[in-house]
């Protein structure tokens, strides 16, 4: 169990929500979390904010931006919002429920 790390208001603004998925749940089970991030966060952000947050060890984050689809609305052409995901693999042992809040 990692140490426990002081909770920040930040760590709630570089973690936004878990990406729930049928590959995330596959990845759950090889030790991998896949959490919706701020556009913003460094991978470094990420392992503090989940570190602290949930009271487990990192031992790896990747990082995905998802470009934001172009979309027509009554005719007229939108872009969605770019989003940022992030893989964290945890270490041998440790878990998250993703499923309740926190």
């Amino acid at each position: 169990m990692a140490k426990k790390q002081e909770i920040d208001a930040r760590h709630y603004d570089v973690i936004v929500a878990p990406h729930i998925t049928e590959k995330s749940t596959l990845a759950s089970e090889h030790n991998a979390v896949v959490f919706k991030v701020a556009n913003d966060a460094t991978k470094p952000q990420i392992k503090d904010a989940v570190e602290a947050l949930f009271g487990v060890k990192v031992t790896g984050v990747n990082t995905i931006v998802v470009k934001g689809k172009t979309k027509r609305w009554k005719g007229k052409p939108y872009k969605r919002t770019d989003l940022k995901k992030a893989v964290v693999t945890l270490a041998e042992g440790d878990s998250i429920d993703v499923t309740s809040g926190l």
